[in-house]
């Protein structure tokens, strides 16, 4: 597997793995009392955090991501889920289709970060976790490893950020926020989608 997602967990970096051990077990602390029947992994990767949050989830999970080779890779790692190629600005599932849907190190991407946000909670009846990188922090630590110095640690795929501050204020505008926490270099927030009427 070729991808700098993929990668990024396959790293022998001990400060690294520290920090991506504490970023999942934040996301553990925040679903481990929820008991969801249904889930959604939105940008789903190559599957690492559907296969490191398995305890807490159903045997069967579904997940999304737009790169068609990555999509491949998560149906041969977690063959009992159901994996597909698909943009999380037009899922393909009706609404409240899920009772915890995942959405982690994507929005950072996306040129309209709202319309995903809405998207899942439209699909969502009941949590929805988000992570994104918190800013400064991980420009700093890309600074800090000699990376994307020319964009001042800035990665080259990331156009939206947020500090804890900022990413409530917007999660807010279409959701209910129940935290937004740091798991530095990231933040994780649990939100809630609105009653539709």
């Amino acid at each position: 597997m070729e991808t700098s997602n993929y990668e990024k967990f396959q790293t022998g970096n001990p400060v690294v793995r520290r920090l991506i051990d504490r970023f999942y077990h934040r996301i553990s602390h925040e679903i481990s009392g929820l008991a969801p029947t249904a889930v959604l992994d939105a940008g789903c990767g190559e599957g690492e955090s559907l296969e490191r949050l398995a305890r807490y989830l159903p045997d069967q999970v579904s997940g999304v991501d737009l790169n068609p080779e990555s999509v491949e890779f998560t149906r041969k790692r977690i063959p009992e889920g159901d994996f597909q190629v698909a943009d999380i600005l037009d899922l393909p599932f009706p609404d409240d289709s899920f009772d915890l849907v995942f959405c982690l190190e994507v929005l950072e991407h996306i040129p309209e970060p709202w319309a995903a946000v809405a998207e899942l909670a439209r699909v969502c009846r009941g949590d929805i976790v988000i992570s994104v990188p918190s800013e400064p922090w991980f420009r700093l630590g890309s600074l800090a490893r000699g990376k994307y110095l020319e964009d001042w640690g800035n990665h080259p795929e990331h156009i939206n950020h947020w500090n804890p501050r900022s990413l409530r204020e917007f999660l807010a505008e279409q959701v209910d926020v129940v935290t937004v926490a740091r798991s530095t270099p990231w933040l994780v927030a649990r939100v809630r989608p609105r009653h539709r009427i």
